[in-house]
């Protein structure tokens, strides 16, 4: 048997490893141009398939039926062969809805913004409908628009189906949170990057938040059910969850100067079998000189924007173990660089046990006034703190109990 996803560009797909989890088939991905979609469907051999961007519409014409909801939204994300022919599917209608029970959102008599007109908005559209809301498309062009958000200002919730903030270009949103004081949740069915800038504003207002990863997997395990014919726990979707999620969000460690945190994200490295990036190091290979010199010859303000400029670089990637610089803290647009794809861990060392020789901002007298300068700022970056006056081991240890599902 042969299944598969089928897009145009597919390098970030998460499909691979959670079809894995769903069934025991063979799974690929095939990255197909516009004007190889009729060959394909009409001449390749494939069992079953996903369907991404940009075919969901595209693929209606070489099927030969569509269930109800596909029929009724115009759009197909599963495809079934049976008996010869190719059934269309939509699995997302389930996967929103599910999404929503998820975030605990009850919309019945609410207005919802729906961002976005495409394929998703229309899905998102017609399960507000069904469960009581009163969505509203806002869209470059029409009736609501991004130019009069003001006059939905008792909104009482928000559900990006656009592509702003996605990876690669993370941190761009599509709407100001501040012009709907009403909000009770906003979802965003973007996974990757976990935390849109969209999200990261909402949860520092206190919003509840959603990203897009429940409605994916939940789409998938009806998706998977087809394919296969055979029903799926519900209680395998919250595993296959905390399990991807914690494989994709990344592990940064922050604390101050000496606090063990290149030696520590090592060890975590190797037992979890993933990358390393130490941030002082690449700020280093950025600058082709130490530290130090940077300090000397061009000052801290030169070395905090090259910090920022590593970490927006590598806070946007997946699975990575990050060790930070101990004054990544002080700059308060590091926060969403650092949160967006990340589990963030406050390494704590007793001050006298800290290093001071080659950092140019521990030297004796000044590393207790820094300390408690920056105390406050680790205490809100970090999601668990840990203490790193034991072993190695024992700081390890308590690090990857939060990675045992």
């Amino acid at each position: 048997m042969i299944f598969g996803l089928l897009g145009r560009h597919l390098p970030h797909s998460y499909s691979l490893a959670i079809h894995a989890c769903f069934g025991n088939y063979p799974y690929s991905l095939f990255e197909i141009e516009p004007s190889q979609l009729e060959d394909f469907l009409t001449n390749h051999s494939f069992d079953g398939l996903n369907v991404t961007i940009p075919y969901k519409k595209d693929v209606i014409s070489y099927l030969s039926a569509l269930s109800p909801e596909a029929e009724r939204l115009g759009a197909v994300n599963t495809i079934i062969r049976k008996n010869g022919m190719l059934i269309g599917h939509n699995t997302d209608y389930f996967g929103f809805q599910s999404m929503l029970q998820q975030a605990d959102f009850h919309v019945a008599g609410k207005k919802i913004l729906v961002l976005g007109s495409g394929g998703a908005s229309n899905t998102v559209v017609a399960v507000l409908r069904e469960q009581g809301a009163n969505p509203v498309v806002i869209s470059r062009n029409g009736q609501n628009h991004y130019g009069n958000l003001h006059i939905h200002r008792d909104a009482s919730g928000i559900v990006n189906t656009t592509p702003v903030g996605m990876y690669p270009d993370t941190l761009v949103s599509p709407v100001n949170l501040d012009i709907f004081p009403a909000l009770e949740a906003v979802l965003d069915v973007i996974y990757n990057p976990a935390r849109t800038k969209l999200l990261l504003d909402a949860e520092s207002r206190g919003i509840r938040t959603e990203n897009g990863l429940w409605m994916l997997l939940a789409q998938a395990k009806e998706s998977s059910e087809w394919f296969t014919g055979r029903s799926i726990r519900d209680s395998l979707l919250a595993e296959t969850y905390e399990k991807l999620r914690r494989k994709t969000e990344n592990i940064v460690l922050i604390g101050m100067p000496g606090c063990g945190k290149t030696t520590t994200a090592t060890h975590l490295a190797k037992a979890l079998n993933r990358k390393m990036v130490d941030l002082d190091e690449e700020v280093i290979r950025m600058a082709g000189c130490s530290i130090p010199e940077i300090f000397a010859n061009q000052g801290e303000a030169v070395f905090r924007s090259l910090e920022t400029a590593v970490l927006s670089q590598y806070g946007k990637e997946s699975g990575l173990v990050i060790a930070t610089g101990g004054g990544s803290v002080t700059r308060p647009e590091n926060y969403a660089h650092i949160h967006q794809n990340g589990t963030v861990f406050w390494l704590t060392r007793d001050l006298t046990k800290l290093p001071t020789e080659g950092r140019p901002l521990s030297q004796p007298g000044k590393l207790e006034a820094m300390y408690a300068a920056r105390k406050p700022l680790y205490d809100t970056f970090s999601d668990h703190i840990i203490s790193n006056d034991g072993s190695i081991e024992q700081t390890v240890s308590e690090i990857l109990s939060y990675y045992t599902v």
